[in-house]
């Protein structure tokens, strides 16, 4: 089996696709009533009744378990509201100064292929970085995008110490995509102590601006839009 690494990370759709609608909130958008949103337009993509949507926003603070979630990563439970949620993963935070992206594609007018669809969203994080000149890695054992950090002490084993700076979780519903990333901007990172982000206490967290970059939420969103139409096409402001 292929690396993630070594897939092709092209995701563009059948031609003569519409363009994916390119969404932003502004605001803190509740996290149910989110969800809510992405079911109603993802049975409308699979229906054929709506074009697929790319939907940038904030939440408020939370915590969201997935699938995988083991209930002794909740370090503190009583700290933010914790959702229980249908995508892929373990527990991860959002809040404020994350851009969370929701994406909603049909597979079937591109690939029916959910190993090279995460490739492609940890592509689009990466090209996004890599427009910051930031490097983020993928790991074939940790879904997500990494980022080398050298300032910090070595891990016991001496290897580098690493960052997540981009959470993935995803699924799908006839084979129409929802959830998505979540890319810390400029996120309080002390939030993330209440659990074990998506299972991995080996590992810490990191943001753009924690990295020394005090970036504007407006600007990561359009190289966001250009790394995303690099990946998997054209878009068209909703």
């Amino acid at each position: 089996m292929l690396a993630r690494t070594e897939l092709d990370h092209s995701m563009h759709p059948l031609p003569g696709s519409p363009p994916v609608r390119w969404r932003i909130s502004d605001g803190l958008v509740p996290y149910e009533e989110a969800v809510a949103t992405m079911e109603a337009e993802v049975a409308a993509i699979a229906d054929r009744r709506a074009d697929e949507l790319v939907w940038l926003l904030e939440h408020p603070p939370l915590y969201t378990a997935g699938t995988s979630a083991d209930a002794s990563d909740l370090i503190d439970p009583d700290r933010f509201p914790v959702f229980a949620t249908g995508r892929g993963g373990e527990y991860t935070y959002h809040g404020p100064g994350q851009r969370v992206v929701y994406v909603m594609l049909d597979l079937k007018r591109r690939r029916q292929d959910v190993r090279a669809y995460v490739a492609a969203l940890e592509e689009t994080v990466i090209r996004t970085l890599e427009s910051m000149n930031v490097r983020g890695e993928r790991r074939e054992d940790r879904v997500g995008v990494w980022v080398r950090r050298p300032d910090k002490p070595r891990l016991p084993d001496g290897s580098v110490t690493e960052d997540k700076i981009a959470a993935l979780g995803i699924r799908l519903r006839r084979w129409v995509s929802f959830h998505g990333l979540s890319l810390n901007v400029d996120p309080d990172l002390t939030h993330f102590s209440g659990i074990v982000p998506c299972g991995i206490s080996a590992y810490g967290v990191t943001s753009l601006v924690d990295l020394g970059l005090p970036v504007m939420m407006t600007d990561v969103d359009m190289r966001l839009r250009e790394a995303f139409e690099d990946v998997f096409g054209q878009t068209a402001s909703a």
